[in-house]
């Protein structure tokens, strides 16, 4: 058994039922689960000394697109919205393979780890027509070696070109070839067990790239199988015209059509649904993966949050994928949230506590887990460590609950502990070697940029 202590903390936020944040407190935690919150230094085989420190929980992100870490910040999409982003951006996506997707897993994960976040989901639906490609796979080695959560999703895009679609037709898939792959790789890697690091989604990409049976039949497979179902919805008007234009039905309509609410449903975006539809999604309790900056970015429009609060309809944090970003930093998407939510809806805006709690024990919910979010006995020991004894602390440390909306933090984090264990200790990573992956990134990215040309 091995034994960590965190003492001295000058404040802990909990975001427990309580809401409490605890003054001078330690932690003490066995392997990877937390048994004591309290002012008592028990013995332990390493202390770490949270003097000065805020302590928060683990953050979750619930919607990412790692693979685009390899294709932020290019001067030729930055003034596109979605659909014409997508468009240019495919063809350079059709070049991934295993070493693009690992080395983009571990750039992408690794920001987001040194920034205070221990569960990362990736949305992956690119597979290009290659033989022997295990990007899945791939994607787990590299949140093995940061020492991460994650929770992939088999993505796919069955509706090309030819049949109306957005994707090339080079990049869908065959139905039965998706689903077999999906099936398969529940079966290898999927665990839903208390404190599971590796989690399974089934994730067919969007409404106007998929078809209508592949959606059908992958909710059918992931009820048998027991997982979750995610994919982006209302996110543009174009989609809700595509939707319009296609099936006759609004996005939500044709999703309910094809199965795709209830509790282990939830959706990236959400901006466009409508004052009646939120009120479904509060009935079937359907979730939403709020992406404040990508929405911005790509002038998609702005999230209704603080009316999901108030119906109480699950919501999650996120970064969305690293090229509408370009980052892949939960803490600046906090601040960027409360402030979007202070700009557009003034005193009925969510508080920085709030979009912690959406970033904590909401992004949870929206996974399905209830051992992660919050900082108590029996939680996971996921967490982090802001040194607020700095710069960034004179004159705003006196409400550490809501410190990361109204004023954020841009440094990475003191510590980050992930199911008991250190993976980032100022900023720098654990498990891997940062130094020799950039380079070897770096030239990963040039390579499929002059292949794209």
């Amino acid at each position: 058994m091995n034994r960590l202590l965190i003492k001295n903390a000058k404040a802990v936020v909990t975001v427990d039922d309580q809401d409490r944040v605890l003054n001078d407190a330690n932690i003490y935690i066995e392997d990877n689960e937390i048994i004591a919150i309290d002012d008592k230094e028990q013995e332990a085989d390493q202390v770490i000394d949270a003097s000065g420190c805020f302590v928060y929980p683990g953050l979750i992100n619930t919607h990412h697109h790692l693979y685009q870490t390899f294709t932020r910040n290019l001067p030729q999409v930055q003034k596109l919205e979605l659909f014409p982003w997508l468009t240019a951006l495919y063809e350079i996506w059709r070049y991934l393979d295993d070493e693009a997707v690992y080395l983009s897993s571990l750039t992408g994960m690794g920001e987001l780890v040194r920034f205070g976040c221990t569960t990362v989901l990736d949305h992956h639906y690119v597979f290009p027509r290659f033989e022997g490609e295990d990007f899945i796979g791939t994607q787990f080695q590299a949140a093995k070696a940061l020492g991460v959560r994650f929770h992939a999703t088999r993505g796919s895009m069955s509706r090309g070109k030819k049949d109306g679609g957005l994707p090339p037709d080079d990049l869908v898939q065959d139905v039965d070839v998706i689903l077999r792959d999906s099936y398969d790789l529940v079966r290898k890697y999927h665990d839903n067990s208390r404190f599971s690091k590796r989690q399974v989604a089934l994730a067919p990409c969007s409404p106007f790239s998929v078809t209508t049976d592949l959606l059908k039949e992958t909710a059918v497979l992931a009820r048998k199988l027991g997982t979750r179902l995610h994919t982006h919805l209302c996110e543009t008007k174009d989609e809700e015209q595509f939707c319009l234009d296609l099936f006759g039905m609004r996005p939500l309509d044709y999703m309910e059509s094809c199965e795709w609410v209830g509790e282990d449903v939830w959706y990236a975006h959400g901006i466009h649904f409508n004052t009646e539809e939120l009120d479904r999604l509060a009935k079937t309790k359907t979730g939403i993966a709020h992406c404040p900056v990508s929405n911005m970015k790509l002038s998609s429009g702005v999230c209704r949050v603080p009316e999901i609060l108030e119906k109480k309809i699950p919501l999650g944090l996120a970064v969305d994928g690293s090229a509408s970003n370009d980052g892949s930093n939960l803490l600046a998407e906090i601040r960027a949230a409360y402030l979007l939510h202070r700009l557009n809806w003034s005193d009925k805006a969510p508080s920085g506590y709030d979009c912690l709690k959406i970033a904590t024990r909401g992004s949870a919910s929206v996974l399905g887990r209830d051992d992660i979010g919050s900082l108590a006995p029996g939680m996971a020991a996921d967490l982090f460590l802001l040194d607020v004894d700095s710069f960034e602390g004179v004159g705003s440390d006196l409400d550490p609950a809501n410190f990361l909306g109204t004023v954020g933090y841009s440094r990475p984090a003191k510590y980050v502990i992930a199911d008991g264990k250190v993976i980032a200790e100022n900023g720098v990573l654990a498990g891997v070697d940062e130094g020799e992956i950039v380079p070897r990134a770096k030239n990963k990215v040039a390579s499929i940029l002059e292949r794209a040309n």
